[in-house]
């Protein structure tokens, strides 16, 4: 069901290395073109590799609003990161909240030192159900792996978001968002990721 928020609230949550920046600006671009007003805002915890990042993205047929999504506002998660997923969830989300979220883990430094541990996988998503309307799992990491680069789990996101079909958007919109970035081998590999996750999403 496609949601109609305006403005319609999406934030795209993960850790540094993952590609917010880069999701989040194929899915403005994908709306740009379709003639929204879009707002992109970014804020960051650690600033090395593995500090959380979030991409704020505000979308309205109306006007232009702040770039930074207030608390209890998101209408749609994209998350990277589990982990990340339940703490945004925690803050950002509301009863109608939707997530699409990537299922593999990325261990915090403290973990892989052992010394703190990491939610039971389980848990964690029984607790981000609980918190939202719709919960899609995807494996986005193994999805990417298969369309030819584990770093492309982003663009496998971004097409299972397009797969949702939770926004107005079609399909073509994202495909030329991904040419407009994207060239020869990279843009190939790239419209694989994102097909496989519009395919999961479905």
């Amino acid at each position: 069901m496609t949601l109609d928020f305006d403005p319609l609230n999406i934030i795209v949550s993960g850790v540094g290395g993952q590609g917010n920046i880069l999701a989040s600006d194929l899915i403005s671009r994908a709306f740009c073109e379709e003639g929204y007003f879009v707002s992109v805002g970014e804020t960051y915890g650690a600033t090395q590799r593995g500090g959380s990042v979030v991409s704020h993205i505000r979308l309205s047929r109306r006007r232009a609003y702040g770039p930074l999504i207030p608390l209890g506002e998101s209408h749609i998660i994209i998350g990277f990161e589990p982990l990340e997923v339940y703490r945004i969830s925690r803050e950002y989300g509301h009863d109608a909240m939707r997530v699409i979220m990537n299922d593999r883990p990325f261990y915090p430094l403290d973990v892989l030192r052992q010394q703190n541990d990491y939610p039971d996988m389980e848990q964690l998503v029984s607790c981000i159900r609980r918190l939202a309307a719709d919960l899609k799992i995807i494996k986005g990491t193994d999805l990417a792996k298969k369309a030819g680069h584990a770093q492309t789990q982003n663009v496998v996101m971004v097409g299972a978001f397009a797969g949702s079909h939770w926004v107005p958007l079609g399909k073509e919109r994202f495909s030329k968002a991904l040419e407009e970035t994207f060239s020869d081998a990279k843009l190939e590999v790239n419209r694989r990721a994102f097909e496989s996750g519009y395919q999961a999403a479905l």
